[in-house]
């Protein structure tokens, strides 16, 4: 069979099996066969780029890093809804309707608590999305929707032009996996799947959204040139043909069953994956809304019902802290259990001390708990009434929980911190964190393994990497001769790494990539900047003052110093490649495109940073040059529009080579 064939037989198998896993939720195909098949695909084609389909699942991973947002105008606005709060302010809205016409029917559907987005198709061909932004005018968000595997890239039989609107969310699953993720980093929890959802969709890097696990559901068409509907169900049902992720919807033609729908709806809250606040009702002749026709801000022909949150009171049993990976200290209330939204609660998180001193929440104290977005169980006060007379003011611990170590509290925020780097709650992490691709890039080093050599007492610190034996590595496997000495032998070559990436693997705050790169090439060793003052690090660029009170802290404590020296003692590279001897890219931005033969991106940007100049990931004014190689695409054609020098990579190999 030949690429072109095999290549559009794949493209059809995995999005079949896509449509079934993430729109229908029945899947047709183990993850394992699905793998292997995506596998072959994107070999054939890296083999043959020119016979990738623009529908191929392997485009869903996310594109190339924007420097923003474009603008985006609505061609049919997407208005918002008029609330109501209560059943008689809903009764209200349906006796009107019906006073006109009493066979009025309605279409009653959830109200997902998301993101609105328009998805514009040409000639069944996925071609923009945008947010609501003010209903008229919207941002573009093309790449990031592309990630969201439930939205299909090419409709089969679809109108020239077709619009539809839709409501982007986090289901619950991901947004759990999403917070943990923040917690055990120590970073700031979302406050519900609504933030969470739209802070992806708007991260201007695709990659990024595409690890989100975002979904969409939509419910209505904007516009389909050349096609009449009669109902609004009538064109959902139509979406659905054309193999959309549609929201459920009820027809319902009293006051009666648009109230049984709406209080069902709200009782089914629990076991939706998407989170809901609401339910919107329609009328769904489409003849008789033009009758109806909107106000200056709403139609006339729909509201959306908001269900109350449910609040219940429990009793707080205990207080426990648990430590991430960077040492925060989360403190959790352990609460009698109670249902609420659908599942039962146990424990409800308390953020920080400062959260905790405000509400003055205690343990024997009876609270007032809700979920947060319906997904994070928080306590909204305490009944004082109720409170024991032994209760004590509860105060996060001054030592680790976990290694005993002080604590100390955040100079730029409201967290508390284990201080010690060898503490065993951050171990495991930290050590994944220093065998990673950008810092010393040790392959084959997988979090399993960082897990089973932690467990056997082999490592306790990642400068014990160095020390580990042939005998040890062979324990991990059953026959593991070969794999052990496949990974001893990537552990010695990443002793010869630049120091820039020894920096950023130490897991100093608010030192990443770029900052390690920036501080080895100004203090071309590490030794240098183990003995910097404060002064001496708020001189370099892209270091302030709190970062730089970070790295002097964590070189001053006794456990970072003794892992150095470990670290010296193994050979590991202490010396800066990247000193900048000739400044002659100062001041320039390059930016790389297509595909590049005598470099690869990570060379060629080291090159551009040893020259004093910058690397970016998107064309502006700003950019000083664009390097072209194979297949280059819109940055190319940006450039031009621009007036930007574009250099082939024999004219930028001349220019870091003379």
């Amino acid at each position: 069979m030949d690429a072109r064939k095999r290549i559009e037989e794949l493209t059809d198998i995995l999005n079949e099996a896509n449509h079934h896993y993430y729109v229908l939720d029945d899947p047709t195909m183990p993850d394992f066969a699905y793998d292997r098949l995506l596998r072959e695909l994107e070999e054939l084609e890296t083999q043959n780029p020119e016979l990738a389909k623009p529908d191929s699942p392997t485009q869903r991973v996310g594109g190339e890093a924007l420097s923003k947002f474009e603008k985006v105008s609505h061609p049919v606005p997407l208005m918002s809804l008029q609330d109501v709060f209560s059943v008689d302010e809903l009764n209200g809205f349906l006796e009107k309707i019906l006073a006109d016409d009493q066979d009025t029917e309605f279409s009653v559907e959830p109200k997902v608590d998301g993101l609105s987005v328009a998805l514009e198709y040409e000639n069944g061909v996925f071609v923009r999305g945008a947010t609501r932004g003010d209903g008229v005018v919207g941002e573009d968000v093309t790449e990031n929707l592309k990630t969201i595997r439930s939205i299909p890239m090419t409709l089969r039989e679809a109108p020239p032009r077709l619009i539809v609107r839709g409501e982007v969310f986090m289901p619950k699953s991901s947004f759990e996996r999403l917070n943990a993720q923040q917690e055990a980093d120590g970073k700031q929890l979302f406050a519900n799947p609504r933030n969470a959802a739209a802070g992806s969709l708007r991260q201007l890097d695709p990659k990024i959204a595409a690890k989100r696990g975002l979904d969409i559901l939509i419910f209505n068409i904007q516009l389909a040139e050349g096609m009449d509907f009669m109902s609004h169900t009538e064109s959902l049902e139509y979406l659905q043909k054309l193999r959309f992720k549609v929201v459920p919807f009820a027809k319902c033609s009293t006051i009666e069953q648009v109230n049984e729908q709406v209080m069902a709806i709200n009782e089914s809250r629990g076991e939706l994956s998407c989170d809901i606040d609401g339910a919107v009702i329609k009328v769904n002749d489409l003849a008789h809304r033009e009758m109806l026709g909107t106000t200056a801000k709403f139609p006339r022909w729909a509201v959306a019902y908001k269900y109350p949150p449910e609040i219940k009171p429990t009793v707080v049993e205990d207080i426990v802290v648990q430590v991430g990976r960077t040492g925060v200290l989360t403190p959790k209330a352990v609460v009698r259990p109670v249902r609420l939204a659908g599942t039962t609660v146990t424990n409800a998180t308390l953020h920080n001390q400062d959260f905790i001193t405000q509400r003055d929440i205690r343990i024997g104290d009876t609270v007032r708990i809700r979920k947060a977005g319906e997904i994070i169980p928080e306590i909204l006060d305490v009944d004082l009434s109720k409170r024991p007379a032994d209760a004590v003011a509860y105060h996060l611990p001054h030592c680790c929980p976990v290694c005993g170590a002080p604590t100390a509290k955040d100079p730029d925020g409201a967290f508390l911190r284990c201080t010690s780097v060898a503490c065993p709650a951050q171990l495991s992490r930290n050590i994944a964190h220093f065998v990673s691709r950008d810092a010393m890039d040790i392959e084959g080093f997988g979090s399993a393994i960082v897990d089973a050599l932690i467990e056997k007492g082999y490592i306790k610190s990642p400068a014990d990497i160095y020390y580990l034996t042939l005998e040890q590595m062979k324990s991990l496997w059953q026959k593991g001769d070969v794999a052990a000495n496949k990974l001893l032998a990537a552990i010695e070559g990443s002793k010869s790494q630049d120091v820039s990436r020894l920096i950023y693997g130490l897991g100093i705050r608010q030192v990443g990539a770029k900052t390690g790169k920036v501080l080895a090439s100004a203090f071309g060793n590490l030794d240098r900047l183990m003995n910097a003052s404060i002064e001496e690090l708020t001189d370099i660029d892209d270091v302030g003052q709190i970062t730089a009170g970070f790295i002097a802290d964590w070189f001053a404590q006794p456990h970072s110093r003794a892992m150095i020296e470990l670290l010296r003692q193994a050979g590991v590279n202490f010396e800066s490649k990247r000193v900048v001897k000739d400044a002659r890219f100062a001041g320039m931005t390059f930016v790389l495109t297509g595909a590049l033969n005598k470099f690869t991106r990570e060379e060629a940007t080291e090159k551009i940073e040893l020259f004093g100049g910058k690397a970016s990931g998107s064309v502006s004014k700003k950019t000083s040059y664009v390097v072209v190689g194979e297949n280059a695409g819109s940055k190319e054609r940006k450039a031009k529009e621009l007036g930007i020098p574009i250099l082939s990579e024999d004219e930028f190999l001349a220019m870091i080579t003379q």
